[in-house]
Parts: C-alpha cells; structure tokens; sequence
C-alpha cells in the first residue's frame, strides 16, 4: 500500500484541524476558582511536568501470553532479559552457577499464582519469547515438581517450581512488582544478579539500567495540551503526528510500522474469533465458565438495540476470556484489559466497515491516548487501581472509533475524556489473584461505556465540554496514589475478600 492511499484520509482530517486553529485548541477549559466563590478548593490544577514523552507504539502494543501485562508477560520478558545477561557473562563467571533463583515481591508474589508468573519467568528462563510462546508449554509448567534443563553457552541448569521463591508483598523497593533474579554458586553465593521491575503494560527496566539509544520524538510533547499546540504550529492530523515520533523515535519506516498496526489488529481479531467459538471452563482452582459464545448466540434472537449491546460485550469476553485462557494478546494498554479494545476495534471491521487504513488511524489515536495516560500517570493496577487498566483501555477505544469515523480532535479527545472519567476510583480486587472475577466481565463494561462515549463525544457541541484528557488524567493519577494498597491489584480488599468463604 502506498503512502498516498494512506494519507488521503488525511485531507479530510486536515482540513477538520485548520477550521479548529479558529478556536483555543491548545488548552482545556479549567473552571476559574471565583465562579465557585467558597465552594472553590484549596488547590488547583497543575498541568503535567514529566517532561517529553519518548514511549513507541511498538513498546506500547506488545503481543504475548495472558493472563496478565504485569504479571506474566513482563517476568517473561524479564526472565528473556536476565538469560540474555547471563549468556554475556564471562566463562568463569558461568563455570560458577550452579541454579537460579528468582524472588518475587509485591503483588507479584500477592497474586502471582494465580496470574501464571512462575509460569512465565520459567518460559523465559527456558528460551521462550512473548510473541511466539507456546501456550500448551505453558499450561505444562504448572507441573511445578517437573524439572526442566536450560542452557546458557555450554552451561547447563535446572528450574523447576523450586526456582520461584514468593517473597515479601510489603517491602521497600522503589516498584510494587519487583522481581530479584540471580545466578547462585554451589555454596550459596550469589554469582550474578539482577533487580528487576514490572511497571505496567508488560514494560520492565532493571536498576542501573542504561539509558536507551534511541532517537528522540520528531514533534516533542508530554500533555495532550502540548499536543494541540503541535497541531496548530504544523497543520498535520494526529495520525501524522504520531507516525512521525514513531519513525524518528524507532529509526524505522512507515511499512515497517504499519505491518507492526495489522499484526496488532489481526492479533485482537484472532483472539475475538477463537473466543467466540470456545465454551466450556477457564484454568481456575473454582469452577469458572466462559460465557462470550453463549452471549453472542443470545444477540441473534434478540431486538436490534439489545442484540448491539450483547453482541459488544461477547466480543469484549471472548477477548479477555483468550487472555485468562494463556493465550496470546495485546497490551492494549495491559493484558488484564485485552478485551476491551479490540471489542471496539471488531465492531469498526464487522459492524462500521471501516477501511484498513482507518482502522490504523483509529489504533493510532488509541495509541496516542496510551502514552499519555501512562506518562502523567500509570497503566499498572499495581500503581493506580483498575481505572488505569480498564479505564485506560476505554479511554483509547473510545478515542480509536472516534477518530477512525472521521471525528474531529476535539471529539476524539473528549470521547477518551469521558472514558476514562467514568472509570474514576476503581480498584484492582481480582479474586484469588486471577483475572476473571471481576476483570473478565470489567472488560466488556469498558467497551460499552467507550462505544458511549464515541456517541455522545460526536453528538454534543465541542466548545460546551468543560472536561479534558490532562486533568482526568491527573485525577486518576491522584485517585489511584489514595487508593490503599489491598485495593491495588494485591487481591487482598473489595471483590478479593468479600468473595471468599473461609
């Protein structure tokens, strides 16, 4: 497909942002402290100050094995790293090992269990990669007695279930999820060793990490404030945009980008697909059934509204029960959210027909969304509670059908503003420390409320709307650091308590 196929649609967009360089576009509409008289607070918005963002899309929308971005596909991806550490190690060095060992911290070992962390930094550790791993692999390392040999250079070790130690949930490490992995000698000692750190989304950094080399965004921002000024001073549409950072930052082309938006898009259809055609239990110590077949079956004989309705949700299950299933997903922006926005993104293909090419640009927009939310704020349950997992999640879906239908900037962010508002102050209560309950269901709630919101959002007069995207997620940022920590992916307060008989 050639450039100009793919920007054509840009015209339009263009044409749609030079009518808003009419009106402010480059700031939200805070409400003036003097209106509100005494009812006004004692502080003020504060606009974002994390200076530029630098995230890629090939960062941010990462395929791997579910059930979870945190706790599975980054100890996988951590595990991948520390092996590819220890295979630079000096031959001496190596000659010493004699077993690894990893210690999990947090709500990793909180909840580990039963999000199939030992069974992902086991397939790490034995040479597994996110976006080829094998899932039936992985349901076999739940053998955690069974012994398994990795070799590194020459050097043979064994793992096994004994090579995870679950270790404190409260500790002093500068992240929730912190994972120590360490090549240990025969006596004890420790041969090599690393701190790790799963901070969301399936991403990960190690302490003393050095900075990547990488190349720096082509239009440099850090608020969506920032963002509009960037379309005022170049005229280009958001997808442009953020094409442009993508190839400056990655130093990589515009097809090598795009293959990199299908793979993501045909990964969420798969996964929809497959759920759709699955019934019977999800891996649970409690008897767990799928329901998104069920449900989609139900929407042929009901009315047209009713059928919509049910029709989006059974896309959303069947989305997240593939995750819960270990099957591979995207990080949309975390696997406990995989259902969400490809339910969104199956309804543009199935229901509105769209085009490849604004299917793209509608991801792009989804994208954009994603970096901010985790830069001024988090994606990780861990840090923020659900709202930056779900709400997140419909947030960018919302903003990807809005923008993909030829909304204008202004529509598309405040599509992503309601989002995300309406997911304000949710917890991460994960029962048993899995994702089903509530998280399964949470999923197609996200998708309903971001299909809402596109409506409304492209309904409703711009310049009336007092909310933006940087101060909702500034309240989330705010509302998840007073969450109290049982509420905080741990499994240890809300729906993880009340739920359990003892």
């Amino acid at each position: 497909m050639d450039r100009r196929s793919f920007l054509k649609w840009g015209s339009v967009s263009c044409a749609v942002a030079g009518a808003l360089l009419k009106s402010d576009i480059a700031s939200g509409r805070g409400i003036p402290a003097k209106v509100l008289g005494d009812q006004a607070p004692g502080a003020c918005y504060a606009s974002p100050a994390n200076g530029v963002i630098e995230t890629s899309l090939t960062d941010f929308f990462k395929v791997g094995p579910g059930p979870s971005s945190s706790h599975t596909l980054a100890p996988l991806r951590i595990s991948s790293d520390f092996m590819k550490a220890v295979e630079a190690l000096p031959r001496d060095v190596l000659e010493k090992a004699f077993s690894i060992e990893v210690r999990l911290f947090g709500s990793l070992s909180a909840t580990g269990r039963g999000h199939r962390t030992d069974r992902a930094v086991l397939a790490g550790l034995l040479g597994q990669k996110p976006e080829t791993c094998d899932p039936e692999l992985m349901d076999k390392l739940g053998d955690t007695g069974k012994k398994h040999a990795t070799t590194v250079n020459g050097k043979t070790l064994q793992v096994s279930g004994d090579t995870i130690v679950w270790d404190a949930v409260e500790h002093d490490y500068p992240y929730s999820n912190t994972m120590i992995l360490r090549l240990v000698g025969k006596d004890g000692s420790t041969v090599f060793e690393r701190e790790y750190y799963s901070t969301g989304g399936g991403f990960f950094q190690w302490k003393g990490q050095p900075a990547t080399v990488r190349g720096k965004p082509a239009h440099p921002f850090g608020s969506m404030a920032e963002f509009k000024q960037l379309l005022r001073k170049t005229g280009k549409p958001l997808h442009e945009l953020v094409l442009d950072n993508e190839k400056a930052i990655m130093g990589i082309g515009e097809q090598e980008i795009l293959a990199h938006l299908d793979m993501v898009l045909e990964t969420m259809e798969k996964g929809v697909d497959q759920g759709l055609a699955q019934e019977g239990l999800l891996p649970a110590p409690f008897e767990f059934h799928r329901k998104a077949k069920r449900i989609y079956e139900h929407s042929k004989n009901a009315a047209v509204a009713d059928a919509f309705m049910k029709q989006v949700s059974s896309y959303a299950l069947a989305g997240s029960e593939e995750n819960a299933a270990g099957r591979l997903a995207v990080t949309a922006p975390t696997l406990g959210s995989a259902g969400t926005v490809p339910a969104i993104a199956y309804v543009m293909k199935h229901h509105l027909k769209l085009s490849r090419d604004a299917m793209r640009k509608g991801l792009l927009a989804a994208g954009l969304v994603g970096f901010l939310c985790k830069s001024n704020a988090s994606v990780a349950g861990a840090e923020v509670g659900c709202q930056g997992e779900i709400g997140v999640a419909s947030s960018m879906a919302a903003a990807m059908i809005s923008y993909a239908t030829g909304a204008s900037l202004e529509a598309t962010e405040i599509a992503a503003t309601m989002a995300l508002e309406h997911h304000l102050g949710m917890s991460c209560d994960p029962v048993g420390g899995l994702v089903l309950i509530p998280c399964i269901e949470r999923n197609a709630f996200g998708a309903v409320k971001a299909y809402n919101a596109y409506l409304l959002a492209t309904s409703e007069m711009s310049s009336r709307h007092w909310e933006d995207l940087d101060r909702v997620v500034a309240a989330m940022y705010e509302t998840g650091k007073a969450l109290p920590a049982p509420f905080k992916e741990t499994g240890m307060g809300g729906l993880g308590v009340s739920m359990i008989d003892c």
